[in-house]
């Protein structure tokens, strides 16, 4: 399993886990004890305590039941900061923040945008800014957490990543044709990189109409998990069906996809036609 990148220690899902494990120990209960009541498994309370894991509303509050509030501490509370946090949406946390971070290989395909562990501040910035109701500030909420979403790929033992990305990606226009420079000098850079491949696939792929996704494959015997988008918002399941489904889809686009050293010989092509 792949190391978790450090925690921001004054992050509410830090506090959680630190004072799960203070209560905990104080009651001297064990962790499979906790999980019994919680209805979880021992490894899923493990990683509440070391913050790898985001907990459920129905977590906070049996915590809150099993425990009480003693100290003023209240796991429901601590909850609520955890969900209106800046940044990434409720929905996709868990991805971002437990599924991510212990993935052995994440493998990706998007038909429209350069998929949001490749995108450049700029790019993203662009994204969140057009065709939403929403401020500055939150926007660069947002630019900021997809940026330190991405440090993933930084670590020292990062996970493999395998991007399929529609070939139109490249020629779509993301504001002018200097940040697609910029962007696409990005894709060539970090495709240099051992643990990331890069392929663009033919447009002539109709399997790959359906809409974008991500499997995540974990050592240890774990599931995957997939998350998939929708119009209104993503779904991240384990759920064995699912899985196969997406699976199968996946080598059905990847048949379609160029070599990787051909895919960068296409972008790099597609980076001197933008002017």
């Amino acid at each position: 399993m792949n190391v978790v990148p450090s925690l921001d220690p004054a992050s509410p899902r830090v506090r959680f886990g630190a004072e799960l494990r203070r209560l905990r120990e104080a009651a001297q209960l064990s962790q499979a004890a906790v999980a019994a009541r919680l209805g979880r498994t021992q490894t899923q309370v493990s990683r509440l305590e070391k913050a790898t894991r985001t907990p459920s509303k129905s977590d906070a509050e049996r915590l809150d039941r099993l425990f009480g509030t003693p100290d003023g501490v209240s796991f429901t509370r601590l909850y609520q900061r955890i969900v209106t946090q800046p940044g990434a949406p409720v929905w996709f946390r868990s991805w971002v923040e437990e599924i991510e971070p212990t993935a052995r290989i994440l493998r990706s395909w998007d038909p429209l945008l350069i998929p949001g562990l490749l995108q450049t501040e700029a790019y993203a910035r662009h994204l969140f800014s057009g065709g939403r109701q929403i401020g500055r500030e939150e926007v660069e909420q947002h630019v900021e957490a997809r940026m330190q979403r991405q440090r993933i790929l930084d670590r020292d033992n990062p996970p493999i990543y395998l991007a399929l990305i529609d070939k139109g990606v490249l020629r779509r226009r993301i504001g002018g044709g200097e940040l697609m420079r910029e962007q696409l000098d990005h894709l060539i850079e970090i495709a240099q990189r051992p643990a990331v491949a890069i392929q663009v696939v033919d447009p002539e792929c109709v399997a790959g109409l359906a809409g974008a996704f991500m499997i995540a494959e974990f050592a240890g015997g774990e599931p995957d998990a997939v998350h998939a988008d929708s119009s209104v918002q993503g779904h991240i399941t384990t759920d064995c069906d699912h899985v196969s489904a997406t699976w199968k889809r996946y080598e059905v686009i990847r048949l379609w996809a160029y070599p990787e050293h051909v895919s960068l010989r296409i972008i790099e092509k597609v980076r001197r036609e933008w002017t």
